[in-house]
C-alpha cells in the first residue's frame, strides 16, 4: 500500500475542482502538499484552506504546457523537500468543437496542456521516485479516455493518450515499488465546461446551456472524487473510476465496444426516431 502521511505530494491544477479537493484531502491525511496552477487567486484560496486546517502546503505558479517550467518545478521540489513521493498530474482543459471545425491551434492547446503536461510531469518527477526506490504517479484521464463522444475529439484524444501512456508506464514499473494509476472521473461538479473553449456551432447554442446540461448529469462532488483518488492511491489501484456513471459507462464500453454510441448518442447520430 502507498502511505500518504509524511509524504511529499505534488499536484497540478490545484486551484479548483478535483485538484483543489485532492490537495486538501492529501494535507488532511498528513502529506506535505506542493500545489501548482496558473490561477494565482484560486491557488491562494487552496493554500488558505489547507493552512486553516493545519496542513502543510507550498504553492507554485505553473503552466504545465511549458516543459522547461515543469522541469524547473520538479527541481525546486527536489531542492526544497528532497524530491516527491506522490505525483498527481491533474491539470486539464476542455474543447467543445466538431472535428470539421476544430482548428489545429485549438487542438494543440488541448493536447499541450492535457497530454503533454502529464508527460512532462511524469518525466520530470520519475527520476526522483526512482532515486527513492518507491512512490506513486497518478495521471488524471477521464471517462472520456474510455469512450468517445461527439464534439470532444481533442479532449478524447488527450484523455485516451493519457490512459495509454499511463498503462505502458505501469507495465514498465510493475516489478518496482513505484506504483502508477490512471484516474477516470465521470461527471464531476466542476467548472470545466464553463471554462472550455467553445464553438457556437456545437449542439449547445450557448456556453451556459452546455454548462447547465453538464450540471444536470454531474452528480459527484470534487470532495468525493478526492476521497476515491486517495483510496485508490492507498490500495495501489492501476485504474481508478470515479462515480457510478463512470462504472456504468466502463461496463457499457466493455459490452458494446463498437456500438455504444448508437445507444448513448442517438440524437447526435440522427437515430432518435429509430
Amino acid at each position: 500500500m502507498t502511505e500518504i502521511a509524511g509524504k511529499v505530494a505534488t499536484i497540478t491544477g490545484a486551484a479548483s475542482g478535483i485538484g483543489r479537493a485532492t490537495a486538501i484531502a492529501l494535507a488532511r491525511e498528513g502529506a506535505t502538499v506542493c500545489a501548482s496552477d496558473l490561477d494565482r487567486e484560486g491557488l491562494a484560496e487552496t493554500a488558505k484552506r489547507i493552512e486553516a486546517a493545519g496542513g502543510k502546503v507550498s504553492t507554485y505558479l505553473l503552466d504545465v504546457a511549458d516543459k522547461d517550467a515543469v522541469f524547473a518545478f520538479a527541481q525546486d521540489i527536489e531542492t526544497s523537500y528532497g524530491g516527491a513521493d506522490i505525483v498527481i498530474n491533474n491539470a486539464g482543459v476542455a474543447q467543445i468543437a466538431k472535428v470539421e471545425e476544430l482548428s489545429f491551434d485549438d487542438f494543440e492547446w488541448v493536447m499541450n496542456i492535457d497530454f503533454w503536461g502529464m508527460v512532462y510531469g511524469t518525466k520530470a518527477f520519475l527520476p526522483q521516485l526512482q532515486a527513492k526506490g518507491a512512490g506513486h504517479i497518478v495521471n488524471v484521464s477521464s471517462i472520456f479516455g474510455i469512450i468517445s463522444v461527439p464534439s470532444q475529439a481533442a479532449y478524447n484524444s488527450a484523455k485516451f493518450a493519457i490512459r495509454g501512456f499511463t498503462e505502458a508506464l505501469r507495465h514498465e514499473l510493475q516489478r518496482t515499488d513505484i506504483k502508477v494509476s490512471s484516474v477516470h472521473p465521470g461527471g464531476i461538479k466542476t467548472n470545466i465546461v464553463r471554462n472550455a473553449r467553445f464553438l457556437q456551432s456545437t449542439q449547445a447554442t450557448t456556453r451556459e446551456e452546455a454548462a447547465s446540461g453538464f450540471d444536470k448529469i454531474a452528480r459527484t462532488t470534487p470532495e468525493r472524487a478526492a476521497q476515491v483518488i486517495l483510496k485508490g492511491i492507498r490500495k495501489d489501484k492501476g485504474r481508478i473510476l470515479i462515480g457510478l456513471d463512470a462504472h456504468l459507462i466502463d461496463c457499457m464500453q466493455r459490452l458494446m465496444p463498437a456500438s455504444y454510441g448508437k445507444l448513448m448518442f442517438r440524437k447526435e447520430m440522427g437515430l432518435e426516431d429509430i
